[in-house]
């Protein structure tokens, strides 16, 4: 039943957020959505993929002030990776984490600002550690939407719940920070529990390297001024999106204020992670961008057209992105090391394996038909010639 759940259950939510798309559509009118459309124009458009490639860059900036055994040239495309992952691909968040560990160790010969070599243990250490302290800005970015949105007309309908939702994540950050730095036996069991749903090369190297594991995330967790300054730079991120939320209003033609854009993105965005098992938030993130736009007067069609917008600009950066990390992949696997011999070599067939047995009767018939011969010259024989031949074969 639980295997018929884990097939079921995305299929499901994936249903459920086609649905909700196609009745918020429908509501807005298709008409209008494009009218709102035409006015951002190309050039807006792509005004605005710019400023989240930069939003992108510094997030990559974020990852290495918590994590500085890592390039942050490295960490700006395994972001920028695992960030299309869940945008594009039919995935949740958590398929799309995965993606970027595998990402984090892109290269044919991964490693580190040191020249060590990278392995698993690193990369999902650097991940889980990037990961908590983004959460850490969000919970932050949240609770100043909160504080933006208070006041409003019909606001209550969301501070509240939003709050409840922001102290459950609270205490459940700090048990997964707890875990990170002192449960290793909780983490022993995370890894078996993961390797039951990874490919066997993950699963191997995962299970089999707990112990360097939990030794990397102990060593990136005793600095504390990295992980603050991390979760600070995502922070930063945070309310750099929310810039862009404010601008792609204005495009739109909805004037409101940037502490409205950052109540209406803070919300959006603890919504969604509220939804995180629905594939690319499907259907939610519309949703949120409707309801929060009533509250701050903004037409359904703008809302619909600013969450089209943003699904618009993941699209075209991500498509790119993931492309050409299959090409670094495909190149990677180009240069991998051939396997062993005894791996490689296949077994031997029927055929061949009569051919191995065979030469040593041959051998013996010949050495037989040598002593008859020699027989007939004169020399004496120990035995008949026929007499060995059956005894070998």
């Amino acid at each position: 039943m639980t295997k018929t759940l884990k097939k079921t259950l995305p299929v499901l939510l994936s249903l459920l957020g086609v649905a909700l798309f196609t009745f918020i559509a429908a509501k807005a009118g298709i008409h209008p959505v494009m009218e709102a459309l035409s006015k951002v124009g190309v050039g807006g458009f792509l005004l605005l993929a710019a400023c989240q490639l930069l939003i992108d860059m510094g997030l990559g900036v974020a990852w290495h002030a918590a994590v500085p055994l890592l390039s942050v040239r490295r960490l700006m495309g395994a972001r920028l990776v695992r960030d299309s992952a869940g945008a594009c691909l039919p995935f949740s968040q958590l398929g799309g984490m995965v993606i970027g560990v595998r990402a984090t160790l892109a290269g044919v010969d991964p490693r580190t600002v040191k020249g060590e070599e990278l392995h698993w243990p690193e990369g999902v250490a650097a991940n889980l550690v990037d990961i908590t302290t983004e959460v850490l800005g969000q919970i932050a970015f949240v609770l100043i939407a909160l504080l933006c949105l208070i006041g409003h007309h019909g606001a209550s309908r969301f501070v509240w719940p939003l709050i409840g939702g922001m102290v459950l994540l609270s205490l459940g950050i700090a048990g997964f920070i707890w875990t990170q730095q002192r449960g290793g036996v909780m983490v022993r069991k995370a890894a078996a529990f993961l390797g039951k749903h990874i490919a066997a090369e993950w699963r191997d190297s995962l299970i089999g390297n707990t112990e360097t594991f939990q030794l990397r995330l102990e060593s990136l967790w005793s600095r504390p001024d990295r992980i603050s300054l991390g979760a600070f730079c995502h922070l930063l991120c945070w309310m750099g999106s929310a810039a862009m939320t404010w601008l792609a209003l204005q495009l739109l033609g909805a004037h409101v204020g940037f502490f409205s854009s950052v109540a209406i993105e803070g919300v959006v965005c603890g919504i969604m992670s509220a939804g995180f098992l629905v594939p690319g938030a499907l259907g939610v993130q519309e949703a949120a961008y409707v309801a929060l736009g009533m509250i701050f007067g903004i037409d359904a069609e703008i809302s619909l057209s600013l969450s089209l917008l943003r699904r618009g600009r993941d699209i075209l950066i991500g498509i790119p992105v993931l492309l050409v990390w299959q090409i670094v992949e495909m190149r990677r696997l180009r240069h991998a090391p051939p396997a062993e011999a005894s791996k490689s070599t296949p077994a031997p067939s029927p055929a061949s394996a009569r051919k191995t047995v065979i030469p040593p009767a041959v051998t013996a018939l010949a050495g037989n038909i040598k002593k008859e011969a020699t027989s007939r010259d004169g020399k004496k024989t120990e035995d008949p010639p026929f007499a060995t031949a059956p005894r070998v074969l």
